[in-house]
């Protein structure tokens, strides 16, 4: 077994997006069409080596020797650099970018799968990538020419990192309380005054620069989130010939130092307090990307990537400890059969033991569930970019709108409680620091908060994502469903023992979203929808497994290894719907009579 084996399962990655999404198809579209299966492999396998060799050896070393600042500068461990410089010169960095800016034109399907081999192996190192990958993004899509040619190549080449700058201390995640400010100058620039929060990867010395955008508004604007613009906001201005300049006036003022992604800087920010004086006077250089007030509509562009990329996160972090716990069931001895009641007969791998069973197959069904979710998202955007037809564009773009509060909030909750049983596989030793699964856990344990808490999730999908367009985005996902529930039913066999629970459970989702918005009250339909997003979202992934059946009955049943695999996705399949739909029956119950508990709650009772 190869280190990367312990990371991500290989054939799984080829059974999703061949066998299932049938990537391959996507190279016969102009974009994509210097790619065949063979480069879509060859990418996986890069990343699967890189990821082993050079991520995972240092993961437990960022944990414990997490970043330190001295009041001048902040040091990393040097392996992280190291893997950093590494992943740049795969070129991964520009894996779903145009050509004419370095990019290989992949795509997005198979940029995900690939990256999530970093994340598996080392999610504090890979963050600085993924951010920087978001920012580069949004400033393809909004920035000018100029932008995209000072800041974005640099980034692609992996000399620039990039951030987002949104939360302030007062305000945490509610937007329309942002105080920091951007006031025009007379060259076209913005100096940029205010403090931002929770900033991940906001300063080091990975790369020569890094690059801020930050949400401020610009005197005049106004209030609210209709009142803030998106700025570009260098570490270090350039010169005219796109060399390193003055210092810009942005400030560290300190490490927050979390539960887990130990080996990404997180950091406290100050724009603008005059340490540093561009051109000679105080406040921080910014220049706007976009139309003046339309910033959080253009941050939202990295929001959404982000949100994604953080529940292929929570997928990775799941997929792997769920791995090792595998491994670990397999090698540990330890007790006897139920039936064996004879002493000095020698102790059983724990694997065989029925409850270690349960927790290693629950495990299976929330990781592998999720990663067809993240995959499945990553095709969306596929086909969102690049179907011929109109139509099948906007079907894209407005099922996956409404998919990505789901694919961030459901393998953040549910692959951390893989973590949870991979822990507990491991007996005493999961509780140690001796086995990777407990670091796992820490920092999957952040996935409930990053870009945007569980609570705040459900209010985007019940209080915007399933009402906007009248419902045309939930009546695309509930059509979406009942295509996959009546193919099953074509099917027959092992695929169409699940069907009509499923088809069930989406019904469900229809009555229920009526009845919450039926009396016109949105505090009332808003105050459980956590319980709303945990329902669909069970819904959702009992969708892909129902996807995924649909293939292991066409794939048949073949012999040996390829067998054992497929049986595999047969069993956690039958556990999914056996132990896990069931549960959103009660949900669903308890939203449908529209509970007043905790709206009814008052401060002085607590």
């Amino acid at each position: 077994m190869s280190s990367s084996d312990l990371l991500l399962s290989r054939r799984d990655l080829a059974f999703l997006l061949h066998d299932w999404l049938d990537v391959a198809r996507l190279t016969e579209r102009p974009r994509y069409a210097e790619h065949t299966r063979e480069t879509v492999d060859e990418v996986l396998d890069l990343a699967a080596r890189v990821a082993a060799e050079r991520f995972a050896p240092h993961n437990r070393a960022a944990d414990t020797g997490e970043p330190t600042f001295d009041g001048q500068r902040v040091r990393t461990i040097p392996q992280v650099k190291a893997a950093l410089e590494a992943f740049a010169e795969t070129g991964l960095l520009a894996a779903t970018m145009d050509e004419s800016v370095g990019g290989l034109q992949l795509p997005h399907t198979v940029a995900a799968a690939a990256f999530a081999w970093f994340q598996a192996a080392n999610v504090g190192t890979s963050a600085y990538p993924m951010l920087t990958l978001g920012n580069a993004n949004l400033l393809l899509a909004h920035g000018s020419a100029e932008q995209i040619d000072t800041w974005v190549r640099p980034m692609v080449e992996g000399r620039f990192f990039g951030t987002m700058c949104l939360s302030e201390p007062q305000a945490g995640s509610s937007l329309t309380d942002l105080t920091t400010r951007a006031e025009p100058q007379d060259d076209g620039t913005y100096r940029i005054v205010g403090t931002k929060m929770w900033i991940s990867g906001g300063d080091h010395e990975l790369a020569e620069n890094i690059v801020h955008l930050v949400l401020a508004r610009i005197p005049g604007a106004p209030p609210g989130v209709k009142g803030l613009s998106l700025f570009i906001v260098p570490k270090v201005l350039l010169g005219d010939d796109g060399t390193l300049g003055p210092r810009n006036d942005v400030v560290l003022v300190g490490l927050n130092h979390k539960l887990g992604y130990r080996g990404t800087t997180n950091t406290l920010l100050n724009f603008g307090e005059g340490v540093h004086r561009p051109y000679g006077r105080a406040g921080a250089v910014g220049y706007l990307v976009g139309q003046p007030h339309q910033g959080l509509a253009v941050m939202f562009h990295m929001m959404n990537e982000a949100r994604i990329g953080i529940g292929a996160g929570a997928t990775a972090l799941g997929y792997t400890a769920y791995l090792k716990s595998v491994a670990y069931a397999r090698q540990r001895p330890q007790g006897r059969p139920v039936a064996d009641k004879d002493p000095t007969t020698p102790q059983v791998p724990i694997v065989a033991h029925p409850d270690v069973r349960r927790m290693l197959l629950a495990q299976k069904s929330y990781v592998e569930g999720a990663l067809a979710l993240v995959l499945y998202c990553g095709r969306l955007l596929d086909e969102q970019k690049t179907a011929p037809a109109e139509a099948d564009r906007e079907r894209a773009h407005l099922l996956l709108d409404l998919l990505t509060p789901i694919t961030k909030s459901w393998p953040a909750q549910w692959c951390l409680a893989a973590n949870d049983l991979a822990i507990q596989v491991h007996g005493g030793y999961g509780y140690t620091r001796d086995y990777d699964v407990e670091q796992h856990w820490r920092d999957n344990r952040l996935n409930a908060i990053h870009e945007g808490t569980h609570g705040i999730q459900a209010l985007d999908l019940l209080g915007r994502k399933v009402t906007m367009r009248d419902g045309a985005a939930l009546e695309l996902l509930l059509e979406t469903i009942r295509g996959t529930v009546t193919r099953a039913w074509k099917a027959e066999g092992f695929a169409s023992e699940l069907a009509g629970q499923l088809g069930a459970a989406v019904d469900r989702i229809a009555v229920v979203t009526r009845r919450l918005w039926a009396p016109g009250d949105p505090e009332l339909a808003l105050a459980n929808a956590s319980v709303y997003l945990e329902a669909v979202g069970h819904v959702v992934i009992a969708w892909m497994w129902l996807e995924q059946a649909l293939v292991v009955e066409a794939l048949g049943s073949p012999d040996g290894a390829e067998g054992e695999f497929l049986a595999g996705k047969r069993q956690a399949a039958r556990y999914f719907y056996r132990w896990e739909l069931p549960k959103v029956g009660p949900q669903f119950d308890l939203l449908e009579g529209l509970d007043r508990t905790t709206l009814d709650m008052r401060e002085s009772w607590f």
